[in-house]
């Protein structure tokens, strides 16, 4: 299986202005390494047969008889070779000059696509060479001895994609043909480009074609030329760039003075679901222009077995690289105003929220505070309730009560053991049995709590419950499972910990940052089973239920792309293969397929809360999912995994 993936290839050759045979030589040494290496479609840059900078040499017979040749010697060399590759030449069509790229696979040019946009301003004068394609919407001509059409609205379909071509400055028009082409079908485009290089002007060609790739859910693989055609007025740096709906995937060095392969995979499965999930863009499609279309069906091959050179963030929520304080913070607000709106409209006098000592309770706080201090209110309108039960330790309990002090809330310290002894006795449960009742009854105490003293006090309770835990169900129904506004409802584990981090960083005080901190390295648990005699943790989540950034990483890729168990495995392997073995990953994937089925019923009647990020498991949000779905499909496939 390939898993939806398609292995393409940006190549940037040596050229010598005007020098065919040097070209074609340099354009085959690139293929046969792509070749070796299972890609299935490489892409040269525009002109590249000739090179971009012959300026009046387009005019010169000789010139374009140089390059059929070299586009026959490339036909003959591809004969056996079951890769696509997109070259660019000058072609003579009735009495004018096309600027076109030409398709070639197993010997035979299965298409040629003209440039529709000439620039024809400062340094550019391509008009007074070239004719634009805008004018044909079907034609073919002859040429290395073929018939072949010639149409800027080719669309090319292989075994695993359907991909477009456009030119250069075709991206840089207000609605680029590559608009078109992926509204009919196309899933990658490849531009063949000959952009040289001023300051500034790259950053923004990265922009441009991010933009385009997320405006048409597609890949977008930009090769332009490089080292070898005239500098007599401008530098061609060669760059390659390579993006998936607005994701950089590759990116070749500029300034390179030897040439260039770029491989990397495309996964247009990914593609095909966002497209599918994306009305507005189904919408459009059946709108869009058909005429002159036409779909050329390429050599069937057979598949060669995947090998991912891609690399995967093993943390798909947490923000990285530059933004990251940026993006922080704007989660952050985000649960804020959430909040805050949520107070104004209910015109609370205060909030309640169960301290645990733990990262969610924690992170919930934060947020309290911060939305009291922007709506200018007292934070002692903010009530901390500490619960101590059976499993409390001392270094929760301890961090809890401190957390509390430090940022100035309301305390109240109200036990559970009495209440949940007198309810053992009510129900006939023994207390030294610690089963599951042992364990909820627990829980849905310390919401009883929560909810009365809300009532007392003309309150909501916020709910401390992430996104992590809905996912699993780990929670106790009717327990901490309920409360009257979820902060934290889809806000991931990994990312609950990055923010509690993020914040004790932000703190100037160093006595609250060293409780934040010591909150974030203390594991992870319910503490509903009696500490040891050391007075440690003896109950911990991840010991239980897994790993959790294996789990969000499970999450992310099943719920936001409907990936199928396998491919998930696939990647997983990928990203934690130094960090847990494949049994592991096995394991905990299957774990992970049985809880998000069985425990649906909860997420069916989720508290309100605000959606931060791109996965939300509410069920007027991201997910509707039947309670009593079967999960036999996915746990059979998890079950082969190897």
């Amino acid at each position: 299986m390939n898993y939806g993936f398609v292995k393409i290839a940006s190549a940037i050759p040596s050229v010598q202005v005007a020098n065919c045979q040097y070209n074609i030589e340099q354009i085959e040494s690139l293929i046969i390494q792509a070749e070796g290496k299972g890609v299935e479609i490489i892409c040269f840059p525009e002109l590249s047969i000739t090179a971009y900078s012959c300026q009046d040499l387009f005019q010169q017979q000789l010139l374009l008889d140089e390059a059929e040749m070299a586009l026959i010697q490339l036909m003959n060399f591809t004969r056996s070779l079951d890769i696509i590759s997109i070259v660019g030449i000058p072609v003579a069509y009735k009495g004018s000059l096309m600027n076109c790229a030409a398709v070639v696979q197993h010997g035979h040019i299965l298409g040629l696509v003209p440039k529709s946009y000439l620039p024809n301003y400062k340094e550019f004068y391509e008009k007074r060479w070239f004719t634009s394609g805008l004018d044909i919407t079907e034609g073919s001509t002859l040429i290395c001895g073929q018939q072949v059409p010639i149409n800027r609205n080719l669309l090319f379909r292989t075994p695993t994609c359907t991909f477009g071509i456009e030119l250069c400055e075709d991206l840089w028009a207000p609605i680029p043909p590559s608009s078109n082409l992926t509204l009919q079908g196309a899933e990658i485009i490849f531009n063949l480009s000959a952009d040289n290089d001023m300051v500034g002007k790259y950053d923004y060609l990265r922009n441009l074609v991010a933009q385009q790739s997320a405006r048409c859910i597609a890949g977008y693989v930009y090769c332009a030329c490089g080292f070898g055609e005239s500098t007599q007025d401008v530098v061609f740096s060669g760059k390659t760039l390579v993006y998936e709906n607005g994701i950089k995937v590759a990116e070749a060095k500029r300034h390179s003075l030897t040439p260039q392969l770029i491989i990397t995979e495309i996964d247009v499965e990914r593609l095909r679901t966002e497209r599918r999930t994306n009305t507005t863009f189904a919408t459009n499609a059946a709108n869009c222009q058909t005429e002159g279309l036409h779909l050329v069906e390429t050599e069937m091959v057979s598949i060669k077995e995947l090998d991912l050179t891609r690399s995967f963030n093993p943390h798909p929520f947490v923000p990285m690289g530059k933004h990251l304080d940026e993006r922080c913070e704007e989660i952050f607000n985000i649960q804020t105003e959430g909040l805050a709106k949520r107070i104004q409209h209910t015109h609370s006098e205060t909030v309640v929220v169960g301290i645990s000592g733990g990262l969610d309770s924690t992170l919930a706080l934060l947020v309290c505070v911060k939305t009291f201090d922007l709506l200018g209110l007292n934070r002692k309108g903010i009530v901390g309730i500490t619960m101590p039960g059976f499993g409390t330790t001392d270094r929760t309990y301890t961090n809890a009560v401190n957390l509390m002090k430090l940022l100035d809330i309301t305390i109240r310290e109200i036990s559970i053991k009495e209440a949940v002894l007198q309810h053992f006795n009510d129900i006939g449960h023994d207390v030294n049995v610690h089963d599951v009742t042992y364990e909820n009854s627990q829980a849905r105490e310390r919401t009883q709590i929560l909810m009365d003293a809300a009532n007392q006090m003309n309150g909501m309770v916020i709910g401390t419950g992430d996104l992590s835990e809905l996912a699993l169900g780990w929670a106790t129904y009717n327990g901490d499972h309920m409360s009257m506004y979820g902060v934290n409802a889809s806000v991931p584990k990994t990312l609950v910990r990055h923010l509690v981090s993020w914040v004790a960083a932000s703190i100037e005080d160093e006595t609250t940052r060293t409780v934040l901190l010591d909150i974030v390295n203390t594991p992870i648990s319910p503490e509903l089973i009696p500490a040891d005699e050391q007075g440690n943790i003896t109950q911990k989540s991840e010991d239980i239920i897994g790993p959790y950034e294996l789990h969000d990483f499970f999450l992310y890729y099943m719920m936001r792309w409907g990936f199928r168990p396998s491919k998930i495995y696939l990647l997983a392997q990928r990203a934690f293969g130094n960090t847990y073995t494949n049994e592991t990953i096995r394991k905990w994937l299957t774990t992970f397929c049985r809880r998000f089925f069985s425990q649906q019923f909860k997420r069916s009647c989720l508290p309100d809360g605000p959606k931060v990020g791109s996965c939300s498991l509410s069920p007027r949000g991201d997910w509707r999912m039947p309670s009593d779905a079967s999960s036999a499909a996915w746990l059979k496939e998890c079950e082969s995994l190897k």
